[in-house]
Protein backbone atom coordinates (compact mmCIF):
# COMPACT_ATOMS: atom_id res chain seq x y z
CA UNK A 1 0.00 0.00 0.00
CA UNK A 2 2.81 2.42 1.32
CA UNK A 3 4.71 1.92 -2.29
CA UNK A 4 1.35 2.84 -4.59
CA UNK A 5 1.28 5.90 -2.01
CA UNK A 6 4.69 7.04 -3.17
CA UNK A 7 3.61 6.41 -7.42
CA UNK A 8 0.88 8.38 -6.84
CA UNK A 9 2.40 11.18 -5.11
CA UNK A 10 5.33 10.90 -7.86
CA UNK A 11 3.03 11.10 -10.86
CA UNK A 12 1.18 13.88 -9.13
CA UNK A 13 5.10 15.75 -8.94
CA UNK A 14 5.54 14.69 -12.45
CA UNK A 15 2.52 16.20 -13.72
CA UNK A 16 2.86 19.61 -11.95
CA UNK A 17 6.25 19.92 -12.72
CA UNK A 18 5.54 19.59 -16.42
CA UNK A 19 2.78 21.71 -16.21
CA UNK A 20 4.55 24.51 -15.01
CA UNK A 21 7.15 23.79 -17.60
CA UNK A 22 4.54 23.74 -20.11
CA UNK A 23 3.10 27.16 -19.45
CA UNK A 24 6.33 28.76 -20.00
CA UNK A 25 7.48 27.36 -22.95
CA UNK A 26 8.53 29.31 -25.70
CA UNK A 27 8.30 32.45 -23.33
CA UNK A 28 11.36 34.49 -22.45
CA UNK A 29 11.87 36.24 -18.58
CA UNK A 30 10.15 39.53 -19.60
CA UNK A 31 6.67 38.04 -21.22
CA UNK A 32 6.62 35.90 -18.14
CA UNK A 33 6.90 39.00 -15.74
CA UNK A 34 3.82 40.35 -18.07
CA UNK A 35 1.67 37.74 -17.84
CA UNK A 36 -0.25 37.16 -14.86
CA UNK A 37 -2.16 34.40 -16.12
CA UNK A 38 0.85 32.44 -16.82
CA UNK A 39 2.16 33.32 -12.95
CA UNK A 40 -0.79 32.11 -11.29
CA UNK A 41 -0.37 28.96 -13.31
CA UNK A 42 2.86 28.27 -12.78
CA UNK A 43 2.86 29.06 -9.11
CA UNK A 44 -0.42 26.85 -8.83
CA UNK A 45 2.24 23.88 -9.60
CA UNK A 46 4.54 24.61 -7.64
CA UNK A 47 2.25 25.03 -4.77
CA UNK A 48 1.00 21.33 -6.05
CA UNK A 49 4.72 20.08 -6.10
CA UNK A 50 5.41 20.93 -2.38
CA UNK A 51 1.90 19.77 -1.43
CA UNK A 52 2.83 16.17 -2.94
CA UNK A 53 6.60 16.14 -1.43
CA UNK A 54 4.98 17.03 1.80
CA UNK A 55 2.30 13.82 1.56
CA UNK A 56 5.49 11.47 0.32
CA UNK A 57 7.49 12.81 3.48
CA UNK A 58 4.22 11.94 5.51
CA UNK A 59 3.85 8.62 3.99
CA UNK A 60 7.46 7.40 3.25
CA UNK A 61 10.16 9.85 4.73
CA UNK A 62 12.72 6.77 4.31
CA UNK A 63 11.75 6.64 0.38
CA UNK A 64 12.85 9.98 -0.01
CA UNK A 65 16.13 9.53 1.90
CA UNK A 66 17.13 7.06 -0.25
CA UNK A 67 17.06 9.74 -3.19
CA UNK A 68 19.02 12.61 -1.38
CA UNK A 69 19.48 14.36 -5.12
CA UNK A 70 16.37 15.19 -4.88
CA UNK A 71 15.69 18.64 -3.25
CA UNK A 72 12.82 17.14 -1.18
CA UNK A 73 13.16 19.71 1.79
CA UNK A 74 13.75 22.84 -0.44
CA UNK A 75 10.33 21.61 -2.96
CA UNK A 76 8.95 21.68 0.43
CA UNK A 77 10.20 25.14 1.56
CA UNK A 78 9.28 26.97 -1.62
CA UNK A 79 5.56 25.44 -1.60
CA UNK A 80 5.68 26.74 1.99
CA UNK A 81 6.57 29.97 1.58
CA UNK A 82 4.31 30.81 -1.48
CA UNK A 83 1.23 29.42 0.02
CA UNK A 84 2.19 31.93 3.38
CA UNK A 85 3.38 35.15 1.30
CA UNK A 86 1.72 34.98 -1.80
CA UNK A 87 2.23 39.10 -2.40
CA UNK A 88 5.64 38.60 -1.62
CA UNK A 89 6.47 35.91 -4.07
CA UNK A 90 9.69 36.44 -5.92
CA UNK A 91 8.58 36.19 -9.74
CA UNK A 92 12.81 36.04 -10.46
CA UNK A 93 12.92 33.07 -8.01
CA UNK A 94 9.58 31.22 -9.81
CA UNK A 95 11.49 31.81 -12.95
CA UNK A 96 14.82 30.43 -12.00
CA UNK A 97 12.82 27.62 -10.73
CA UNK A 98 10.99 26.64 -13.33
CA UNK A 99 14.17 27.30 -16.47
CA UNK A 100 16.92 25.91 -14.13
CA UNK A 101 15.67 23.22 -11.20
CA UNK A 102 12.47 21.54 -12.97
CA UNK A 103 14.41 19.97 -16.20
CA UNK A 104 16.71 18.11 -13.74
CA UNK A 105 13.91 17.76 -11.38
CA UNK A 106 11.80 16.10 -14.16
CA UNK A 107 14.70 13.72 -15.14
CA UNK A 108 15.01 12.72 -11.32
CA UNK A 109 11.35 11.93 -10.45
CA UNK A 110 11.19 10.01 -14.02
CA UNK A 111 14.04 8.27 -13.56
CA UNK A 112 12.90 7.02 -9.82
CA UNK A 113 9.05 6.58 -10.86
CA UNK A 114 10.56 4.05 -13.59
CA UNK A 115 12.15 2.00 -10.56
CA UNK A 116 9.47 1.24 -8.79
CA UNK A 117 7.78 -0.62 -11.41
Amino acid sequence: MKSSRVADCLDHMLEAARQASAYIEGMNKADFEDDKRTQQAVILNLIILGEEVTKLLKVDEAFAELHPGVPWRSMKGMRNRIAHGYFEINLDTVWETVQRALPELISQLQTIRLSLK
